[in-house]
């Protein structure tokens, strides 16, 4: 399967702007774009949610970056393969998002479902970082946790 714009020659700034102005148009009222390390981040509000997408980013230091099958590629070479790789997530990005905020336009999705996961809470955390351990650990031990704590016998647990 061929990854999504591959060969994009789009770059990254030109593909943070698009997002920006993708859910400014479907409505946004607070954008925000950062990076640091091996990541970035879009975040934005709408709706009365704060959305947050943490995009990871290829390791520089990748062998796929720094090697190809006759051996090590030349520094310009690796760093321009570097930025095709973060020029392609960026445009999956941009897509994801669209897509998204076009079902919920569109009537096909609520905006809590297409969203969910990157919903920020109250402690900052998303609903996908406080889910998915509890996900993780339902399929190994094949039990459900208790979503709430039983109060069946008229006390807290």
């Amino acid at each position: 399967m061929t990854r999504f714009a591959k060969d994009t020659s789009v770059s990254v700034g030109s593909s943070k702007a698009e997002i920006e102005r993708i859910v400014e148009r479907y409505g946004a009222d607070q954008f925000m774009s950062g990076w640091g390390a091996n990541q970035a981040v879009i975040a934005f509000a709408m709706n009365g949610r704060q959305i947050r997408f943490v995009l990871a980013m290829p390791d520089r230091a990748e062998k796929r970056f720094t090697h190809h099958s006759r051996g090590a590629r030349a520094p310009d070479a690796a760093l321009k393969e570097w930025e095709q790789a973060c020029r392609q997530r960026w445009r999956a990005l941009a897509l994801v998002i669209k897509a998204k905020l076009e079902a919920v336009e569109s009537g096909i999705s609520v905006f809590e479902d297409e969203f969910l996961a990157n919903i920020v809470l109250p402690g900052g955390r998303t609903v996908g970082d406080e889910i998915r351990p509890s996900i993780e650990q339902a399929y190994l031990t094949r039990e459900m946790t208790n979503l709430l704590p039983d109060y069946s016998k008229g006390t807290e647990p």
